[in-house]
């Protein structure tokens, strides 16, 4: 499979997940982004445009990038999360499967206290 197509298909996968997953005030959407480099997370709300939290690997004290990176990562999120009064969210995966770094950030966040 080349590497166009293999993006083409998460993109319609992450469409097809956007149209039924929208963050708001009280639930923003955590979206995550995961690459052969760094692992992305954000709280977002989606009615006002807004990010509210956002957090990665690059430039960050977890630093690591795989599954024990995205656990911390989370873990970190979910803290920061707490801390501006989000307490329940939305979980958008970006059109990866739930699974390795997508599922350790989640679970990590849902262990910090944020219902999904």
């Amino acid at each position: 499979m080349k590497r166009e197509e293999k993006k083409a298909r998460r993109e319609r996968r992450h469409v097809r997940i956007r149209r039924k997953v929208m963050g708001t005030a009280e639930r923003p959407r955590l979206c995550v982004m995961v690459s052969n480099r760094h692992i992305h997370a954000q709280f977002v709300n989606d009615e006002g445009g807004l990010t509210l939290v956002a957090l990665s690997t690059s430039g960050s004290e977890t630093g690591q990038k795989n599954v024990d990176g995205a656990t911390a990562l989370g873990r970190r999120l979910g803290e920061m999360a707490r801390e501006k009064g989000i307490s329940a969210c939305v979980f958008d995966r970006g059109g990866f499967k739930y699974h390795g770094r997508v599922k350790a950030v989640a679970e990590a966040v849902r262990a910090a206290g944020i219902a999904m």
